[in-house]
């Protein structure tokens, strides 16, 4: 009877985890289509369009009185918001571990993005200001929910289902994604058909995609729950104290340190193609929205097929081998992007498809293999520092893309200028002895890594 009993139980456990992650993928589902039809379609072009009514004759906007050239005011609005993202961040984490309730502030941090991508819809005439604004809170609630959202992971997965569990949840978000493009493609082109204005359908397009964020975010709210921790029911501290006690800790794990240094630099690439890749595709190239929103539904299709083909060579290869081949394939797809030619979508197709192929694998992976490296009891902690990492230093990135433009005029050498992230990252990654660093941490070391 008491092994039964056992039985039982352990039946229940397995029963409640996976229904768990079914919530926790539902996130991924939620607040994607902002990264997909929002940041990486429609807002690029639509506020550079925007900037560029507002512009003076030498074709510059002045925010505060800063002469910005009104084509890197999108770029520097990114990165303005990824500043602010590392504010909030080490707050957010503080928090979470300090009181255990993860979930008010996930509901607070999904509601206030979701809220201001909706507000998006006013966003018309020469009102760019509304629009960097609004991008600004969107993308900070957006990286400072991944916070909390990244440290249920090690709580819902056991070390052996990390990276399939990762992997599934990069790919939930990258069919919701594909599947608002189709609906959003529908709409943008044939808007004459729906009686609305061209501009009026990218507006519907950016709403549409905070009112997905906020419907779906009620899933993982009802199904994850809250864990206590071993500081819950201390008083929050100061996020940047917080902050500067992990890394104190953190140094007594240097190869931690070293991951996150690895990824901070290869991750700022990758940030940088997704928010720039359209600006790239309409100003250089000249392609039509149509074109570009077609170029990223092939992207989200395809990297939900990649995101799940990595999760399966990382069973054989490991993580770190897995993504290591994924920053060669960056390195090489971003170089090809450089030639491509203006006005042949054809061949901007083909560069889609190399970045949705490894897209979802190199971030699902990233995240499951860190997910080892963080002791017991401080995941929101040490995931604000991994979140700074991948989207607090992702300033950097956008800044030298809009640098570059300012001072070449020419999105090509804007574009090639990203290929040093990912040789720099490759080369960090590969010092990195990770099974040393995973039993540093304190972690049971798994059989492929």
């Amino acid at each position: 009877m008491g092994t039964e009993t056992v039985r039982a139980q352990a039946t229940d456990e397995v029963t409640e985890r996976r229904r768990e992650q079914r919530g926790w993928y539902f996130y991924d589902w939620a607040c994607s289509v902002y990264s997909t039809s929002v940041l990486t379609v429609f807002l690029g072009p639509y506020l550079t369009a925007v900037a560029k009514h507002a512009a003076d004759a030498d074709g510059f906007v002045h925010p505060l009185g800063i002469p910005v050239r009104a084509g890197s005011f999108f770029a520097y609005a990114v990165s303005a918001s990824v500043i602010l993202s590392i504010f909030v961040m080490p707050m957010a984490g503080a928090a979470a571990d300090r009181t255990g309730r993860k979930k008010p502030l996930l509901a607070l941090c999904a509601y206030l993005g979701a809220a201001a991508t909706t507000g998006m819809f006013f966003l018309d005439g020469d009102r760019y200001l509304l629009g960097g604004l609004l991008l600004i809170v969107a993308n900070a609630s957006v990286a400072v929910s991944m916070v909390l959202y990244n440290s249920y992971l090690p709580q819902i997965a056991p070390p052996e289902e990390r990276d399939a569990v990762s992997s599934r949840g990069w790919a939930f978000g990258y069919a919701a994604g594909s599947l608002m493009l189709v609906v959003n493609l529908v709409l943008y082109s044939a808007h004459d058909s729906f009686g609305v204005s061209e501009s009026t359908a990218v507006r519907i397009c950016l709403a549409s995609a905070g009112i997905w964020w906020g419907a779906f975010t009620l899933v993982p709210l009802k199904r994850l729950r809250d864990r206590p921790t071993a500081a819950a029911g201390q008083a929050p501290g100061h996020g940047w104290r917080q902050l500067a006690a992990t890394v104190r800790d953190m140094r007594g794990k240097p190869l931690t340190l070293a991951f996150l240094l690895a990824y901070l630099v290869y991750n700022d690439g990758i940030q940088t193609v997704i928010s720039q890749a359209s600006v790239y595709g309409s100003e250089e190239l000249g392609l039509s929205q149509s074109t570009l929103i077609v170029a990223v539904l092939l992207v989200q299709v395809l990297a939900v097929g990649g995101a799940l083909g990595m999760g399966r060579l990382a069973r054989t290869y490991g993580a770190k081998r897995t993504i290591l081949g994924s920053l060669v394939a960056w390195t090489v797809t971003l170089g090809a992007g450089y030639f491509l030619p203006a006005g042949e979508p054809v061949w901007f197709f083909v560069l889609a498809a190399g970045i949705g192929l490894v897209l979802g694998g190199s971030q699902a992976l990233s995240r499951s293999l860190f997910s080892h490296l963080v002791p017991s009891g401080k995941e929101a902690e040490y995931f604000s520092a991994y979140e700074m990492s991948d989207r607090g230093m992702s300033w950097l990135g956008p800044l030298l893309f809009g640098l570059t433009y300012q001072l070449t005029g020419s999105y090509r050498d804007a574009i090639i200028s990203l290929v040093a992230f990912f040789v720099i990252g490759f080369v960090l990654l590969a010092r990195v002895p990770v099974r040393q660093a995973v039993h540093d941490a304190g972690n049971p070391v798994p059989d492929r890594i």
